[in-house]
């Protein structure tokens, strides 16, 4: 595949031949089993196919169908080991690649972008993609000036692929939810669709990008480019070196993992209180580890806004989750608009479901592991979705202010997993989050607003 299929016919095909191809094997396994091969075997062996087919198309299509790829490999975390260890390679491979664009493409589009002499403005430019994600692809070259520069060239028809993708994938969610028990398929999707509405804006990328870049200038933790040009479908920024944090998952010593996890928590929990923004894709092909210590930030495509009453009330949810007691605990949600405010639901039930996020908070030291999450997920995700007559799940709402910070919070809680950090994370939404220390006082849950 070697440019992205803007056909939707072609895309359809593609996608399509998902469910026959789960149908096929599955019929090959019954084949199997009839030959006396164990059960077990046969259904993780359909497992590992049928995930191998899923990402290698997802992967091959890039747009949408590539970023919920690179979103379901998050969630990977909390699959059981058996079925967690056949998918982890080709889930992680859509972390950091992609097949290009051809050359000639490519020229077309940073002609339209910076002009017909665009070469001009680069000392250097090497036509191999560094990297190649879902909606564009990274070239490394050499601005004019001297600076090595990343430059991020938007594959063209990126935004009809998108939309074609998302009609598509939301009808797969049969094939999709089996191999991730408890993840809302069609929901994701839905709002993965919006946000990557905005994600194909470069201007909209640039301007939060130099936000974050002023912000954290001269840091001792964090490196994030600057923006050095900025022109239709083309973005350059200057060049981050380092280690991938998809590579630190993999086989990172303990030491680099624990720093890893903390300096990406402290990124996104202090982003709000230094520029009023928060990164809201902390997938691992978006970090680097640096050879001095430092955790380098890259793609804000997806940054939201988070305004200063909004940061006290998600320092108070978090703490609302440490309160212990079940009577306390659905009042409080009561109040900020996580429950209805006339259903009648069990205490212990909603503080058992609250606490699986908010137990890494109640303590000092926390290490986040891949059985942690799959322990939290199973207990919180049966309470969480139980829609019968006075179930639980028919009472919970999430208000449209926390969408974006909750979706934010939730992807970094996968990635810590990964990399089975430990620190003191209660320390972090100490020192960031004022409405985690101070209880009483602050904004009003319902002013702030999380803007994607």
């Amino acid at each position: 595949m070697s440019d992205i299929p803007r056909r939707a016919v072609t895309r359809s095909a593609k996608l399509a031949s998902l469910p026959l191809g789960f149908a096929g094997r599955t019929a090959l396994g019954l084949g199997k089993r009839t030959l006396g091969r164990p059960a077990e075997t046969v259904a993780l062996e359909v497992q590992r196919r049928t995930a191998d087919q899923l990402f290698r198309v997802l992967g091959e299509l890039k747009g949408g169908a590539m970023k919920v790829g690179q979103l379901l490999s998050i969630f990977e975390a909390g699959l059981p080991e058996e079925v967690a260890g056949p998918f982890r390679a080709s889930l992680t491979r859509l972390q950091e690649a992609a097949p290009p664009m051809p050359a000639a493409t490519m020229h077309a589009v940073m002609a339209e972008g910076l002009g017909e002499d665009w070469r001009d403005r680069f000392a250097e430019f090497d036509d191999e993609p560094a990297a190649a994600a879902s909606i564009g692809q990274v070239h490394r070259a050499v601005w004019h000036d001297g600076r090595t520069v990343a430059v991020k060239v938007q594959y063209p028809g990126a935004g009809r692929a998108l939309m074609s993708d998302f009609n598509q994938i939301s009808r797969l969610s049969r094939l999709i939810t089996p191999l991730f028990p408890g993840v809302e398929v069609k929901p994701m999707v839905a709002d993965l669709r919006r946000r990557l509405e905005k994600e194909l804006d470069y201007a909209d990328e640039a301007r939060a990008q130099a936000a974050f870049h002023d912000a954290y200038a001269g840091d001792p933790d964090f490196v994030v480019p600057a923006v050095v040009e900025r022109s239709g479908n083309v973005l350059v920024t200057e060049w981050l070196d380092g280690t991938p944090l998809a590579k630190v998952i993999a086989d990172g010593p303990q030491e680099v993992r624990d720093r890893a996890g903390l300096l990406l928590y402290r990124f996104l929990l202090s982003g709000p209180a230094r520029c009023e923004m928060i990164h809201i894709d902390p997938h691992p092909g978006n970090f680097r580890m640096l050879d001095d210590g430092r955790l380098g930030v890259m793609d804000f495509g997806g940054a939201a806004r988070v305004p200063a009453e909004l940061q006290w009330a998600i320092g108070r949810l978090l703490r609302i989750g440490t309160l212990g007691d079940g009577e306390e605990i659905v009042e409080a949600l009561r109040a900020e608009g996580f429950l209805a405010p006339d259903g009648d639901v069990d205490p212990e039930e909603v503080a058992a479901l609250v606490s699986a996020h908010a137990f890494p908070f109640t303590t000092g030291r926390f290490k986040y592991s891949r059985e942690f999450m799959r322990q939290e997920t199973s207990r919180g995700i049966g309470i969480a979705t139980d829609m019968r007559p006075g179930g639980l799940g028919r009472h919970l709402r999430m208000p449209p202010q926390f969408m974006a910070v909750a979706r934010a919070l939730a992807s970094c809680g996968g990635v810590l997993c990964q990399l089975e950090a430990e620190a003191d994370f209660r320390a972090e939404a100490e020192r960031w989050l004022p409405g985690f220390a101070d209880g009483d006082g602050g904004g009003d849950l319902t002013e702030g607003e999380a803007t994607a």
